[in-house]
């Protein structure tokens, strides 16, 4: 796809037509179906396998590792579409790409890369990402989980925990990548690399899942590895240069956030607009009232300027240009304007937003998380500030 955005207001037809299919997606297989999902707590593993066939797991990927030649822009314009139906599928497709595969993708070998991405790319299997840790969230640095090089048998020797994982206990996980100390630097600091575990490797342990606030259609676990040992093949890049290339893919994921919590915006309106114009009080619409025309005009406004901004810095991504300070931004706004949206459109709804069975009842328990996974909000404006040029 091409890497030369036209003006922000109107996409390249390839990139619309992306954009409309997965759209009609999302309304014709998600919407009717993944209610009951949720409501069960259960894995959606036939919408999944539909995404994979569609392609979607491997937008961003080059066709030689069974992806479909596009880039991460197109991996945002489906995120968008789906989570203004669902954020558990949309979240699904944003942890097994930007967090499972594309790290094998930017800093494997070509041998880890055609051994593993040929499965991730076809949704056929998902990647897992494995660095929170019971004790270490926003400073992973902090990292406790260790793993040592047994020389004797050329294996790494993996020992700790990870915590809310995404994708790593599904039927169809085929790895986690997972970081842990290797060793010290001089100053006594931790060297963190980032080593493959395959899903069934001895010492490898996947909890139950977590009984969630949101996203209960999705796959996130607590991991456990004791004396867990793969093949000193398996490092991912460089040995301690773990953080240095996670630091990386989060600075990616961040605009893929942003464009999940945008669709989540712009949901939280297509739902409220419906219902603002269906439902009467006192004899006509309650759409006719100024109050819920002001909360919807601002909601709109919310969601398209949250629009403007990923794709922002997704541009600029694709362009090889910076994109670290435009990354967090738009992280910033969309997660906190997703929250807003949510609030206000269970406002509009009434009692009705209260219930399971309407979407934004779903939208609202799913948008706090967005001011939280991938850095907090907090972390956001820190690393803004950095990149204003204020002092660490």
């Amino acid at each position: 796809m091409t890497t030369t955005m036209p003006p922000a207001h109107r996409l390249p037809a390839e990139y619309e037509e992306l954009r409309r299919t997965v759209e009609q997606f999302a309304h014709d297989v998600v919407a009717p179906k993944i209610g009951e999902f949720y409501e069960h707590d259960e894995f959606p593993y036939e919408i999944i396998r539909e995404m994979g066939r569609m392609g979607l797991f491997g937008l961003p990927f080059p066709e030689e590792y069974g992806g479909m030649g596009g880039d991460y822009f197109a991996l945002c314009l489906a995120l968008e579409e789906l989570a203004r139906v669902d954020s558990s599928v949309a979240i699904t497709l944003e942890a097994g790409v930007s967090l499972g595969a594309m790290p094998v993708f930017r800093f494997g070998t070509e041998e880890q890369k055609r051994e593993w991405l040929p499965r991730l790319t076809s949704g056929e299997s998902l990647g897992a990402f494995g660095l929170t840790e019971p004790e270490c969230g926003s400073d992973a640095g902090g990292t406790r989980t260790t793993a040592r090089l047994d020389e004797a048998t050329n294996e790494w020797v993996i020992n700790g925990t990870k915590c809310f994982i995404t994708n790593s206990g599904t039927d169809i996980t085929a790895l986690v990548t997972v970081t842990a100390v290797t060793g010290r630097k001089a100053d006594g600091r931790p060297e963190i690399s980032s080593i493959i575990v395959p899903s069934g490797t001895p010492g490898f342990t996947v909890s139950k899942k977590y009984s969630k606030v949101g996203w209960n259609a999705s796959d996130t676990r607590e991991l456990s590895f004791a004396d867990c040992r793969v093949p000193a093949a398996n490092l991912l890049g460089e040995e301690g240069r773990g953080y240095a290339q996670f630091l990386r893919i989060l600075d990616e994921g961040r605009i893929a956030i942003s464009a999940l919590a945008t669709g989540l915006a712009q949901g939280c309106v297509d739902e409220s607009l419906a219902y603002a114009n269906a439902r009467e009080a006192f004899g006509r619409p309650i759409g006719a009232n100024q109050a819920i025309q002001f909360k919807l005009a601002d909601m709109e406004m919310r969601a398209h300027t949250a629009r403007l901004s990923w794709r922002d810095a997704a541009s600029r991504l694709i362009a090889g240009e910076a994109f670290k300070k435009q990354a967090a931004l738009a992280k910033l706004y969309s997660s906190e304007i997703a929250v807003t949206n949510a609030r206000e459109a269970t406002q509009i709804h009434g009692g009705y937003g209260f219930m399971n069975e309407y979407p934004v009842a779903r939208m609202w328990r799913d948008s706090k998380i967005l001011e939280i996974g991938e850095g907090t909000s907090e972390v956001q404006r820190m690393l803004i500030a950095r990149e204003l040029g204020l002092p660490a």
